[in-house]
């Protein structure tokens, strides 16, 4: 069975080239940008994985898996003009670098050629592959919907937020290694193991992202550190802190997502760590990251098969970048 590291190579040398036409520049040159600056580029990684959980990787993984990164960084460049991110991976946002009309095309052509890839593979799988990937599509646009809704809302609940991250992370994730498991002839209840395997694997995920947004070291997270805290983000931590905070603390935090004054993020940190939310947040990290191993456990294939994603697995929500 093959490291994460060894597909991550293979796909790279695949991926590592431009994907669109040279004009416009102005639409193609900022496509061509953030695919540039690199990524951990772990959703198409995944998928890989998926396929050679089962068997030998096909060649159409490497298009399904390609289409899966040209829609992730479609995604990035649209949350971060609605974020207003200047950073992402330690670089310029693309709206930052080349305006916000030019990004929105650049996304939009980042999707049409998701799709171009997704109609290259073999027509046995091509009905079953393109209906799951438009249903992620759709998904994740509703998680990011819900995201910018309870930026404008003082109710939101954990079990909501959980469903928003679910939508907006988990479910590329878990589709990516389903796609990848049907190329490998998976059967239909091991391909649902895989994906509650990455289901509950992308909510851990989420958790460490949070994490490290708030607590991360800026020189090796890559994205401004507090920018989920300027934004008011109805994260894990910030839901958690609002219900385990003192009175006190709970209406200095209430008075500074309202303010918004100069030393806002040192603040709101200074209360999380007096609730302990830190301490929290990795308790429940490890929570999904034991469903998610469960799952895995379930898929009916040689255990060596599956050390690969365990590995993968730990590190992803171990990481501080």
């Amino acid at each position: 069975m093959s490291s994460f590291e060894e597909l991550l190579q293979q796909f790279e040398s695949r991926f590592s080239r431009r994907h669109f036409p040279k004009e416009p520049a102005t639409l193609y040159d900022p496509a061509a940008y953030i695919l540039g600056i690199g990524g951990k580029r772990i959703r198409p990684v995944l998928c890989l994985m998926g396929n050679e959980l089962f068997d030998t990787i096909r060649p159409d993984a490497y298009e399904v898996a390609t289409a899966i990164e040209l829609f992730h960084n479609f995604t990035l460049v649209h949350d971060d003009i609605m974020d207003k991110a200047p950073l992402r991976r330690g670089k310029a946002t693309v709206h930052a670098k080349y305006g916000e009309s030019s990004a929105l095309l650049a996304g939009d052509v980042m999707l049409a050629m998701a799709y171009e890839y997704i109609n290259k593979i073999d027509v046995t799988y091509l009905r079953k592959m393109a209906t799951l990937f438009g249903k992620t599509v759709m998904e994740v646009s509703e998680g990011q919907q819900l995201d910018m809704d309870f930026e404008q809302r003082t109710d939101v609940t954990l079990e909501e937020y959980i469903h928003m991250i679910t939508l907006k992370t988990s479910v590329l994730l878990a589709a990516s290694l389903q796609m990848g498991s049907i190329l490998g002839g998976a059967s239909g209840g091991n391909g649902d193991l895989i994906y509650q395997f990455g289901k509950n694997l992308g909510i851990a995920f989420q958790i460490q992202d949070d994490y490290l947004d708030a607590f991360g070291d800026p020189a090796k997270f890559g994205k401004q550190v507090g920018g989920d805290i300027i934004a008011n983000k109805k994260t894990f931590l910030l839901l958690h802190t609002l219900q385990s905070a003192s009175p006190a603390h709970k209406a200095e935090l209430e008075h500074l997502m309202t303010e918004n004054p100069e030393d806002k993020v040192e603040r709101v940190l200074a209360i999380m760590r007096h609730s302990r939310v830190d301490e929290w947040a990795k308790d429940l990290k490890d929570q999904y990251l034991e469903k998610a191993i469960a799952a895995l456990e379930e898929v009916a294939v040689l255990d060596a098969r599956k050390a690969p994603l365990r590995k993968l697995a730990t590190f992803l929500v171990q990481r501080d970048y």
